[in-house]
């Protein structure tokens, strides 16, 4: 005499049941437009290597308006997925002190100031100061 198990349906409209879920769906739907740009920069790569004419025209496609729009987004969505991981970065790595552990705020603070060090040596080395 066997029971049957309980099996809870899943549905579709599971991600819009609370905001919680929305933003780790669009943190992870991130990569998508990330790993696209990761592809943009290998097939420039390749356009670099295929010759000046080649290359001329890459750099051209870069000025148009849609791959404005699609470094832009790109910018948003790796902007936004850094800035979630930062600040769970102290539930994922507590940082203990003797008997105490390091506040959340100092931990996810100093990854933001480690990427603000980072961002302003890659500005100043590609010369935009």
């Amino acid at each position: 005499m066997s029971r049957k198990p309980y099996v809870r349906p899943i549905t579709s409209e599971w991600i819009s049941r609370h905001p919680r879920y929305v933003r780790y769906m669009v943190r992870e739907a991130s990569c998508v437009f990330i790993g696209g740009w990761t592809l943009m920069l290998v097939w420039g790569l390749r356009q670099l290597a295929e010759g000046p004419a080649a290359w001329a025209a890459f750099l051209q496609w870069l000025t148009s308006p849609a791959s404005i729009v699609f470094h832009v987004l790109t910018l948003g969505f790796a902007s936004y997925h850094s800035i979630t991981w930062f600040n769970l970065t102290p539930k994922a790595l507590p940082i203990q002190r003797g008997e105490e552990f390091l506040p959340e705020g100092a931990i996810s603070g100093a990854h933001f100031a480690a990427w603000a060090v980072v961002s302003l040596a890659i500005l100043l080395l590609a010369g935009a100061f």
